[in-house]
């Protein structure tokens, strides 16, 4: 078999890791891409043993850079989510985990120059719309990835990487309810439909028999859980206008429970056929949108917080994660502004990878 090689940054954003790419380097047409994807992640095998993904879903993602067009905007970032077992690539969703290797893997390839000691880059997230700026530590003119920084789910410390995520409400669904309520029942299991930076469906732990405090393998071990709750999502993704979601991975699901060890709330979250390990990036301001408005699932869970901007502290698997939300009230109506997260990102490696040539 012929192959041929497509440059490729290899690079952990947060708590997920995979290849960064330009996107001039890849097909215009989706299909087209697809193939690609799935080769460069060799999805269809549960160990992706014949290309570069991980066996898992936090390790089957991609990320494609390219200029942005856009006044004001320095790069657009387009997200694909590869399936582990299936030949599969998802264009709905964005990841806010790879999304913070975008800034240091845009300098590192040239889009963005560097702008000084640190350098803020203003990315596009094609996939949904939001506009995120990424504070960078660029001292002597190149991208630091050491420090003293550290994420639950990550060994070691590195260099912060500052994202302020705006224009988030209604990423998808265009409204941070899309149903028109802030709860529904389905299938007997009230549940908070919100769309703010991933469309989510979001319910209480304890109404599926849960703790909420579950470690990562009694989840995955828990298939009529994962059952359960994927009647209720296919449903629910209905009714959020997004039609058959049954090979889409949004929305996504959180479940809530009290907070253990001082947090605001605990969570556990689904990609959804898989539990996170901790805590997706989008998928932590969605919650938190859910614990600040008011007559959500939420209600009588979630510590409250009056008045914004707050550092909210979700409890998650390997520890929690904190969000700075800014935001404020009319009456009952939350008007959610932006959401802020620290986190750190490391160049693993840089080359080529192969693919089959074309023709």
């Amino acid at each position: 078999m012929s192959q041929r090689p497509i440059p490729y940054h290899f690079m952990r954003g947060g708590t997920s890791r995979g290849p960064y790419f330009n996107r001039a380097d890849l097909p215009e047409d989706l299909d087209a891409l697809s193939d690609i994807l799935v080769e460069v992640i060799g999805a269809g095998n549960p160990r992706n043993i014949d290309g570069i993904g991980g066996g898992d879903e936090v390790t089957t993602k991609v990320a494609m850079l390219s200029p942005s067009a856009e006044e004001g905007v320095d790069v657009d970032y387009f997200f694909g989510q590869v399936s582990v077992t299936e030949r599969m690539v998802d264009y709905g969703p964005t990841c806010g985990n790879i999304l913070v290797g975008v800034g240091p893997a845009a300098i590192e390839k040239g889009l963005v120059p560097v702008g000084g000691e640190t350098t803020t880059v203003r990315i596009r997230a094609v996939n949904t719309g939001a506009l995120v700026e990424a504070v960078i530590q660029t001292p002597g003119g190149k991208v630091s990835y050491a420090g003293d920084v550290a994420i639950d789910g990550v060994p070691g410390t590195a260099a912060p990487i500052a994202l302020n995520f705006l224009e988030v409400v209604g990423s998808k669904c265009g409204v941070m309810f899309p149903t028109g309520q802030t709860k529904d029942v389905i299938d007997g299991i009230e549940v908070s439909c919100i769309d703010v930076a991933m469309p989510m469906m979001i319910a209480r732990a304890e109404d599926f028999g849960l703790t909420g405090y579950e470690t990562l393998a009694e989840l995955d071990a828990n298939t009529s859980l994962f059952k359960r709750m994927e009647t209720i999502r296919l449903e629910a993704g209905k009714r959020m206008g997004l039609g058959d979601v049954t090979k889409s991975v949004t929305p996504k699901i959180g479940l809530i429970a009290r907070a253990q060890n001082g947090g605001h709330f605990a969570a556990r979250y689904f990609m959804p056929w898989k539990a996170h390990p901790t805590l997706a990036v989008t998928g932590s301001q969605c919650l938190a949108a859910c614990a600040l408005a008011s007559g959500t699932v939420a209600d009588g869970i979630a510590r409250a917080v009056v008045s914004g901007p707050e550092v909210v502290r979700i409890e998650h698997p390997m520890g929690e994660m904190e969000v700075t939300v800014d935001f404020s009230r009319d009456g009952e109506t939350l008007n959610f502004r932006s959401a802020g997260v620290v986190r750190t990102a490391r160049l693993i490696a840089r080359g080529e990878v192969m693919v089959a040539q074309e023709g």
